[in-house]
């Protein structure tokens, strides 16, 4: 098993921002954001464990 790197500041920011938005939809009554709270979290902790898995992403 490799050990984790850091992802690039590019895709930290994008698994964040996916990760914001799915936690608004969860709270606030956004139409789009509500009906796929789950799918933004989930597209968030993917990137952010994709950059941290693969080095150089």
């Amino acid at each position: 098993m490799r050990n984790p790197s850091a992802p690039k500041k590019i895709t930290w920011i994008i698994g964040i921002i996916f990760g914001i938005l799915g936690i608004i939809g969860r709270f606030a009554q956004v139409d789009i954001l509500t009906e796929h709270h789950f799918a933004l979290l989930l597209i968030g902790f993917i990137v952010l464990a994709i950059g941290t898995t693969l080095k150089g992403v």
